[in-house]
């Protein structure tokens, strides 16, 4: 929804309804993950995507149904061997979408919850989307990490999704859940879609140079909250960065170790090192290497300038298992040789090491294309 809630807000906000279909379970090569939205405002408009184009039309049509009856619905979309180019995913995917009416009415706490998500506040949404009572389904349940609001027409329901909801919020994974229809852990019949959204996942990006700006604009465009530090004010300026949500003058040692202290630091944070210079990068990599929950930690230079950094890093005590999550130099090898093509090869081993990729030409390999989980099953997908 996060993609979508500008638009939504608009029609949340002048007291109409609109009807949205949110992927909610995916199966083999699903173009899009759980979380993706499509809106349909009243004027017919539509913003966000659940399919990547393959069933748009279908989920258009059902959520002009869904806004008009009041009645939410759970649909699958697939591939139809008798006929694949229906209503369904040529690419031989599955997905489930939920589709419902939202409105001031059905959902009062939106406002709310966009606030959370722009101020980078943790909040889960969870949506009943399965049930054998019909009333029930599209009962909604908002989850913070202190307290709640809503309800599923169950004490117990509650109480066990609420805590279940603040697990994946704090992983940052979104899922569907089943519960016995009264919440039972054991059981079955009800299923909840949670929609975690927690903070973006941020990008460090050390030294204030013409790569690092392609490397922003890229860490901004995959959805990354982007800070630009470099301890020389000259250079460390938002004109330079305009895409980088905070560029911070500091020594990049002591603004890594100030965040971690703070815990703005997690398993989702990428740190990029483009400095290449000793007295910037070791001290900055010693304390990065040691930091026990960080998604990435990749150094910009040449082969030389690598051999000598690591040389520098062993002699600060830094062991051989801690240089091994260094990448360096980082990027995959695609012939870059511009700052944005720079950007696009450090951007790609950055996805390639969430997702398990190889980086080899999808062309000279086989079986599935898409990976179902991140090698890291913190990393937020909505």
């Amino acid at each position: 929804m996060r993609e979508v809630l500008a638009d939504l807000m608009a029609v949340w906000t002048a007291g109409g309804t609109a009807g949205v279909g949110t992927v909610v379970r995916t199966f083999h090569s699903a173009p899009r993950p759980p979380g993706a939205s499509m809106v349909v405002a009243p004027d017919g408009s539509v913003s966000g995507s659940v399919s990547g184009g393959c069933v748009e039309g279908a989920v258009y049509d059902l959520a002009a149904e869904v806004t008009a009856s009041g009645v939410p619905e759970l649909q699958r979309y697939g591939v139809s061997d008798e006929n694949a180019f229906s209503v369904g995913l040529t690419c031989g995917g599955t997905i489930d979408i939920f589709v419902e009416p939202v409105s001031r009415e059905r959902f009062p706490e939106l406002g709310e919850v966009a606030g959370d998500i722009e101020n980078h506040r943790p909040v889960a949404v969870a949506t009943v989307i399965a049930h054998p009572d019909s009333a029930r389904i599209g009962r909604r349940l908002v989850v913070w990490p202190e307290n709640r609001s809503g309800s599923l027409c169950s004490a117990r329901a509650d109480c066990a999704v609420t805590d279940d909801a603040r697990g994946l919020l704090a992983a940052g994974v979104s899922a569907v859940l089943t519960y016995g229809a009264d919440g039972q852990r054991r059981g079955e019949g009800m299923e909840v879609f949670v929609a975690s959204y927690a903070p973006r996942p941020r990008m460090l990006v050390f030294g204030a140079i013409d790569f690092a700006a392609a490397v922003a604009r890229q860490g901004s465009f995959m959805g990354y909250r982007v800070t630009v530090c470099d301890a020389r004010p000259v250079f460390a300026t938002t004109a330079r960065f305009p895409t980088a949500d905070e560029v911070v003058v500091d020594w990049p040692h002591r603004y890594l170790a100030d965040q971690a202290e703070a815990g703005a630091i997690d398993g989702r944070t990428v740190i990029c090192v483009l400095t290449h210079d000793p007295k910037f990068d070791v001290p900055l990599l010693e304390m990065a290497l040691r930091l026990p929950d960080i998604a990435f930690i990749g150094a910009m230079g040449s082969r030389r300038t690598d051999l000598d950094r690591r040389e520098r890093l062993r002699e600060a005590g830094v062991t051989d298992t801690e240089l091994a999550r260094l990448s360096s130099p980082i990027g995959l090898d695609i012939g870059a040789r511009t700052p944005e093509e720079t950007a696009v090869s450090i951007a790609a081993e950055i996805i390639a090491h969430r997702w398990g990729g190889t980086g080899r030409p999808l062309a000279e390999s086989s079986g599935r294309i898409h990976h179902d989980e991140p090698v890291d099953s913190r990393v937020d997908q909505v």
